[in-house]
């Protein structure tokens, strides 16, 4: 018998680290409140919308933000690869877009210009200078520097404007002043602490400046039907939860221009396995409260019949070959709510 080849062995490894931390995290989460009619979201002055995500989060905010360009001012991502590399495969995705291989930038640029001609996506010329912000942990052991690397040059080569946060110790989570965890750490909550403030220097990026955060926050977490703003009316169809999150600072509710933000969690970070810890503890809020934004944090759900048992954004293309398009049902579904949150 043939021992397994390096590659094989790797890809197993990771599943069972995976594997391993869904089973503690649905262990450790709490019991996510009964299902309840929620109310639709409200209709806010928004001026421009921005998109940030963490680990399928950040494959999502990458694929909101090339496929839908003309709506997004710009995208942050956090442990993530490359638009487009899952391919429709889970084992390419596996292998291409977490490091295990070398994906093609140049192929991939080529396919969003392709798509763009086509119609499929938004015009790539509206990526022209666009800010986008990555974070790249050195410790993370799910996504390799290569493929944070290639993903930048992705995003560069479609004309982007890019700052590469790409130095700090940290493992396979969200960074964030204050939080749960040490900064290499990749385990629930994906809450991480590196000594520094990431969200302050997305925003900066997006914006040129910004205020300092409040201290505390002062606006109001809202849950919302997210069924309604599925194609066909059923979130679960597609591995989607049946609320979102919504932040709202005081001055935004009371019809002060605001900009909209919209935050993706992670695997293992939908509302099943932490609850609203991620919309509580982002650090966007405390930054919304002092610079009127609004942060929409829409939710995933587990999907056995999706084969989604993690409740990751569709960043392989599990929901259909068309994930990363205009088309793609959980784009459609981020996007009805992006709308339906404009006057």
């Amino acid at each position: 018998m043939r021992p397994a080849r390096p590659r094989r062995i790797a890809v197993l490894a990771r599943g069972a680290l995976t594997a391993a931390l869904a089973l503690v995290a649905v262990a450790a989460a709490p019991a996510p409140a009964e299902a309840a009619f929620e109310p639709p979201l409200p209709a806010l002055d928004i001026t421009d919308t921005y998109v940030t995500g963490i680990s399928s989060g950040g494959f999502m905010a990458s694929q909101l933000q090339i496929a839908n360009s003309a709506a997004f001012k710009g995208a942050a991502v956090f442990a993530t690869g490359p638009y487009y590399c899952g391919q429709g495969s889970i084992l390419h995705g596996l292998a291409e877009c977490t490091g295990l291989a070398s994906t093609d930038p140049a192929g991939i640029v080529a396919t969003a210009r392709r798509w763009s001609e086509q119609g499929k996506i938004d015009p790539v010329a509206h990526l022209a200078g666009k800010p986008v912000y990555t974070y790249h942990g050195t410790k993370d052991p799910l996504v390799s520097e290569r493929m944070s690397d290639e993903g930048v040059q992705v995003h560069r080569q479609l004309g982007a404007r890019i700052a590469y946060h790409d130095t700090d110790p940290a493992g396979h989570g969200w960074p964030r002043p204050d939080g749960a965890l040490p900064c290499g750490t990749t385990f629930y909550p994906f809450l991480i602490d590196c000594g520094n403030d990431p969200q302050g220097e997305l925003l900066t990026h997006w914006l040129g400046s910004v205020r300092p955060p409040a201290a505390t926050q002062t606006g109001t977490l809202s849950e919302h039907d997210q069924d309604r703003y599925t194609p066909g009316g059923w979130a679960q169809l597609y591995s989607l939860g049946s609320k979102s999150f919504l932040y709202t600072p005081d001055s935004c509710a009371a019809g002060k221009p605001c900009k909209l933000v919209v935050a993706l969690h992670g695997c293992l970070s939908d509302n099943k396995f932490v609850g609203d810890r991620f919309a509580r503890e982002s650090y966007l809020n405390e930054y919304a409260d002092t610079n009127d934004l609004v942060i929409l944090y829409p939710q995933t759900d587990v999907s056995v019949a999706r084969g989604n048992p993690q409740g990751c954004w569709d960043w392989w293309g599990y929901t259909g070959s068309d994930y990363a398009q205009k088309s793609a049902p959980q784009m459609r579904m981020i996007m009805n709510q992006v709308r339906a949150l404009k006057r």
